[in-house]
C-alpha cells in the first residue's frame, strides 16, 4: 500500500482589518468553508490564468521569430518538394 504525503508550506499575509472582513464576506457568500479555502481557490485560478496567458505570449513570440526567420532566410527546396511541385504542375496540365 502506497501513501503519498504532500509537503505543506505556510503562507502568511498582513492586511487591513476592513480588507480581511471584505474577503471573509466574499468567502461566505461564495460558499467557501473559510477564508483560507477562498484565498487558495481564487489565487490558484488567477495564477493558472496568468501563467497560461504568459506562456501563450512566449509561444506566440517564439512562433513569430521562427516564421520571420523562415521568410527572411528561406532554405533551398528539397528534392521531395521539387518533385511535389512537378507532380502538381503535371496534374494541373492534365486536368485541363
Amino acid at each position: 500500500m502506497s501513501t503519498t504525503i504532500t509537503e505543506q508550506a505556510r503562507f502568511d499575509a498582513r492586511l487591513p482589518k476592513e480588507q480581511k472582513q471584505f474577503f471573509e464576506k466574499a468567502a461566505y457568500l461564495g460558499g467557501y468553508r473559510n477564508l483560507t479555502d477562498f484565498v487558495i481557490r481564487v489565487v490558484q485560478e488567477k495564477a493558472k490564468e496568468i501563467i497560461k496567458e504568459k506562456e501563450q505570449v512566449i509561444a506566440s513570440e517564439r512562433d513569430s521569430q521562427i516564421f520571420f526567420d523562415a521568410i527572411t532566410n528561406p532554405k533551398k527546396p528539397s528534392e521531395t518538394l521539387k518533385n511535389a511541385l512537378n507532380d502538381y504542375y503535371s496534374f494541373i496540365a492534365n486536368s485541363k
